[in-house]
Parts: structure tokens; sequence; C-alpha cells
């Protein structure tokens, strides 16, 4: 080649034919497709967490301190935690204390005690389940899940049945 296109950005004799150049040449190869790698994977994996969510394992509880003694008056009632799902427990006008599921087995809506009927009561489709769980009235097709129900100390301790 002459010095023209040399000097017209045409490669030179060492560049062209030297080791150092095709070195070169791959490293930045690399570099960019590390990069382009690196780029795609930060986009993806955001997107495939969201898209395939991590499996959450509930810790197993068997049993729960739903209230204290002298906490619930006769016909009343509270919701508690039992693990990551509600539970209700009713304290009876007989003084007795019983515990349910909350989730009512229509539609899984939150049911509460009320006062005016003295039994469970879901607002969500207006579903009625008397003091033993039993499904008395609306649209559930089952009864509630019953929780025993235990007094330690001043601990009222909700269990699962076994």
């Amino acid at each position: 080649m002459s010095r023209k296109s040399e000097r017209r950005g045409g490669p030179s004799k060492a560049a062209r034919g030297s080791k150092g150049g095709e070195r070169r040449r791959k490293l930045v190869g690399l570099l960019l497709g590390g990069g382009l790698i690196t780029t795609l994977g930060s986009i993806l994996v955001p997107i495939v967490n969201f898209v395939i969510p991590p499996k959450v394992r509930e810790a197993v509880q068997n049993s729960v301190v739903a209230a204290k003694v002298g906490e619930l008056p006769p016909n009343s009632g509270k919701v508690f935690r039992f693990g990551s799902k509600p539970g209700i427990l009713v304290h009876k006008t007989t003084g007795e204390y019983v515990a349910f599921s909350a989730i009512c087995t229509h539609l899984q809506c939150t049911v509460q005690y009320r006062k005016d009927f003295k039994h469970i009561w879901c607002a969500c489709h207006n579903g009625h389940f008397d003091l033993t769980g039993k499904n008395i009235a609306g649209p559930p097709p089952r009864p509630l899940e019953a929780y025993k129900v235990d007094i330690r100390g001043e601990d009222i301790v909700v269990s699962k049945r076994a």
C-alpha cells in the first residue's frame, strides 16, 4: 500500500498483520458481548421474577394466643390472625368461647360476629353461620372450619383441631 492509502484510514501494514490487532479486536468483541449479556440480563431477570414469583412458604402455626381472658365481654367477637389467615373468636352469652376460620366458605370474604343476630355473618353476600360454624342462611356451601379453644392462665389459646 502507498502512504496515501494509509493516510485515508486504511489499515497500516503493521496493523494488518500483527497479532496485537487481532487480540484487540477479540477483546473489544468480548467486552461488547459481555456488556450486551449483562444489559439483557438486568432487563429480563425482573420481568421473569414478576411473571413467575418465588414461592413463599408460610410457617406452619398450630396455635395462637387470640385474646386475654376478660378482653371480650359476653356476646362479642374478635377477628385475630392465625398465621397469615384470619380467625374469629366468639365469647358466647353462656360464657363459653368458640373459634373458627374467619374465611367465608362462599367467596373467601372475612366474616364477623353480629351481636344483634348472635351469630357470625358475612357481609359480602349476606351469609349466616351459627355458633357451631354451621351455615344457616345465604350462599355459603359449607360450615366454617372450627378451631379448638383452651384457656391457659390469662391467655385464650386457639389451635387447629387434629
